[in-house]
């Protein structure tokens, strides 16, 4: 039997192969017994689900195995973005909250992620325990529940809608009133997900001609992975690009944790981009100060807008939940993630979708100018940055072979000398220009990922092509 094991960002599979309703059962037991030894299962869970086929059903079946052990739950109405769950965990005080959602993986998966009384994702040490127990009692009928009456009657589950608190914490974070003087008409693309009516409300409400694409529920997310990369947004591209009156392509994925931005001319803007440009307004035109934060695979252009406002960087491992914890403890301005999440001071632990989609709106509004142009003004300040995902499926001879390989990594790439070697998350080669290369092998499949960044496009080409051969040969 599969076991349980949880990720970066919680356990996921694919429905009905191995995220099955009595598996759920079992990891939601498995969390309610955790909370319980913890003793804190008194203050409740939130519990929410994206918009995919099942998600209301594992939601209420979890309030009930909830209320079985005793732990009250607040169950929200509809699909709910990850950002929302997050905020109602700290606006409640809950435990924390089980969120089903696979976030911008297809259709036919689903995930549980359980997120901790601070509001962001449960650290590895909380995720092990709850795999240990969970993967104990799996194939055992053991979990405990309560018929729904029952438990609404006993106080136990309570409906909620979260969406107008959080919405009021958007409004006091972002500058709507910009946004309206600019007059701009933008196109959202909440890609069939929960993020629905968040995004395309504030801008409404803020007084621009607002188009939204894809805004039916659709747990098919229209035959696509609800993922805001330009492969899957050609729909937004296209209208973006034929229509001149338009200055601004916004788009959240599946649970609007995640951010996708299109120029005014239909250009993909790269999120490692955009989380240099955000820090950068935020101190300039918005009065903040401090420190950053971002993942090791994250490019160093938001180091360099650091360095350049006096200010440094954290580098955590990849999963925002190390980003989260300096956002919790008021550490840092803006911390993000290469694959479009972010978030802020003063909001939520976790990856939001929906703030950063308003905060580019803001920028864009008050700067008077296309992301691409704010985007040559920083690099005239601070330098130029180009960066490269690869992803590499291996043979498997070469995936019994690329541990040993990582284990002794090259003292010179693209002809340049290796003069860092970082394992905070993989092995990451600094090299002496200050271009650097990242390789990640994936725990679940034979894949290795492949970072690069320089600052060139025709050097990103060559250090690219080095690190690909490296691991090929």
């Amino acid at each position: 039997m599969p076991q349980i094991k949880f990720g970066t960002s919680g356990w996921r599979g694919i429905l009905a192969e191995d995220f099955t309703l009595d598996n759920v059962r079992v990891v939601v037991q498995a969390i309610a017994d955790f909370l319980k030894d913890e003793n804190s299962g008194s203050r409740g869970l939130v519990i929410g689900h994206d918009s995919r086929i099942f998600g209301k059903r594992f939601a209420r079946e979890t309030a009930l195995i909830l209320a079985g052990s005793g732990v009250p739950s607040f169950l929200c109405k509809a699909d709910t973005p990850t950002p929302v769950i997050a905020y109602e965990i700290m606006r409640r005080v809950t435990a924390g909250a089980i969120n089903f959602t696979a976030s911008h993986n297809p259709c036919e998966y689903n995930g549980i992620k359980f997120s901790t009384a601070w509001g962001g994702p449960a650290l590895p040490e909380v995720t092990a325990e709850i795999e240990r127990r969970a993967n104990a009692m799996l194939g055992e009928v053991c979990y405990r529940d309560m018929p729904l009456d029952q438990a609404v009657r006993s106080g136990l589950v309570e409906e909620i809608d979260p969406m107008p608190d959080y919405l009021d914490a958007i409004r006091k974070k972002v500058d709507l009133d910009a946004i309206g003087r600019s007059g701009m008409t933008v196109i959202f693309n909440p890609m069939y997900g929960a993020g629905r009516d968040y995004v395309d409300s504030m801008l409404v409400e803020a007084g621009l001609l607002v188009q939204t694409i894809n805004c039916s529920r659709d747990p098919y997310f229209g035959g696509m992975p609800p993922d805001p990369a330009p492969t899957h947004m050609n729909d937004l591209v296209t209208r973006v690009r034929n229509d001149k009156r338009v200055a601004l392509g916004l788009a959240t994925d599946g649970d609007a944790d995640r951010y996708g931005i299109i120029d005014a001319d239909g250009t993909f803007i790269e999120p490692n981009y955009i989380l240099a440009l955000l820090y950068d307004y935020l101190i300039r035109k918005k009065g903040e100060s401090g420190d950053a934060a971002r993942s090791v695979a994250t490019s160093h252009f938001i180091d360099a807008v650091a360095a350049h406002h006096g200010y440094t960087v954290r580098e955590t491992p990849v999963g925002f939940k190390y980003i989260g914890e300096f956002i919790r403890d008021n550490q840092i301005v803006i911390g993000g993630e290469e694959s479009a999440g972010l978030s802020i001071r003063g909001h939520v632990p976790d990856k939001d979708g929906v703030l950063a989609c308003l905060l580019v709106a803001e920028m864009v509004a008050v700067e008077g100018k296309t992301i691409n142009q704010l985007l040559q003004d920083l690099y005239a300040r601070v330098g130029e940055f180009h960066t490269s995902r690869t992803n590499l499926r291996l043979s498997m001879e070469l995936a019994e072979k690329i541990g040993d390989k990582l284990a002794s990594p090259p003292d010179q790439l693209a002809g340049k000398k290796v003069v860092e070697t970082i394992t905070t998350d993989g092995v990451k080669l600094v090299l002496e220009d200050g271009s650097w290369a990242l390789f990640r092998k994936s725990g679940t499949e034979p894949v290795v990922r492949v970072y690069t960044e320089a600052g060139s496009a025709e050097s990103l080409d060559k250090l690219t092509s080095a690190a690909v051969a490296f691991v090929e040969s």
